[in-house]
């Protein structure tokens, strides 16, 4: 009797097992950002939560067309449900059709609100990126700044263009847009030329954390007086902040883009396609010195 109930036990574990969720997350980081370790733990840690099996992805080479090839090698390990950024929809969306498509629910997360529904995604987790950085814009037009430029580390991501489109239209003037790349010593190089060919350059918008923190070490190379508004937390961004280095940061609570996504496809998948009736905006909100030292702690690790 006793090795009749140790078997039943057995198999209902091993039955369990067998059904578990499992869902796949795949970014567009290149692993040098230090924003998607947050967004990679927000949805291990939302998986803990429901007992799900978690993976994540992404291609080192930042190439769109390895992600599209992760994409694809996701629906064909046909998980329960794929949790996707959206940089480019133009070289990531076939794959995500193609999944959506075979029946495999999609979120796309992080970049991508306006392409997400064209894709076939069932909705998006993020801030709308244009939004943001007008507010950044109104925000560095009423500290003072009349000649902005926009640092942009991924000149292929839609969502950073509309951050940097939007902080012109809040701050007023023509797009000044240049590509930093995502290497650090690149960014203070390209940043330094920038602000020493134009010295009328009174503001500066660095659309990504370590972005923020190597253009305030540019700035402070070539001696400028500039107005520093950041995207993105990170303990550094957060010194900045309390020393005067930087006036504020966008945080869009990337946490959220990645717990919301797999607790929603747990959701669809256990209660009938239940879904929230939209998307779901995670930001976007200021940190500056009025509310730094309360969530100074959380960056770099739920923010």
């Amino acid at each position: 009797m006793k090795k009749l109930l140790a078997t039943v036990a057995a198999l209902a574990t091993m039955s369990t097992m067998a059904f578990a969720e499992r869902y796949v997350m795949i970014t567009h980081t290149q692993g040098t950002d230090p924003f998607w370790p947050v967004v990679e733990k927000g949805g291990r840690d939302a998986a803990a939560a429901i007992g799900a099996d978690f993976e994540y992805n992404f291609d080192p080479s930042g190439d769109m067309s390895g992600m599209a090839k992760l994409i694809e090698a996701a629906a064909a390990s046909n998980p329960d449900g794929i949790i996707v950024s959206l940089p480019d929809a133009d070289a990531l969306g076939g794959a995500i059709k193609a999944a959506a498509d075979a029946g495999i629910p999609v979120i796309t997360m992080n970049s991508g609100l306006e392409s997400s529904a064209k894709v076939g995604a069932l909705m998006h987790v993020g801030q709308p990126e244009r939004l943001a950085g007008e507010k950044a814009g109104a925000r560095a037009k009423a500290e003072g700044v009349t000649n902005g430029l926009c640092l942009n580390q991924e000149a292929f991501n839609t969502a950073l263009v509309d951050r940097c489109e939007g902080y012109f239209a809040g701050l007023g003037g023509d797009l000044n847009m240049i590509d930093v790349s995502n290497d650090v010593t690149q960014i203070e190089t390209r940043t330094a030329a920038a602000l020493s060919a134009d010295p009328s350059i009174d503001g500066v918008l660095a659309v990504g954390p370590h972005v923020c923190a190597a253009a305030n070490k540019a700035i402070k190379d070539v001696g400028a007086d500039v107005h520093l508004g950041c995207f993105d937390l990170s303990p550094e961004v957060m010194d900045m902040i309390k020393a005067g280095d930087a006036s504020f940061t966008i945080d869009q609570q990337q946490r959220l883009q990645g717990y919301m996504p797999v607790i929603v496809l747990h959701l669809y998948n256990t209660n009938a396609g239940m879904l929230p009736g939209a998307n779901i905006p995670s930001g976007p909100g200021f940190v500056d010195k009025s509310n730094a030292d309360s969530v100074a702690s959380q960056a770099g690790v739920n923010r």
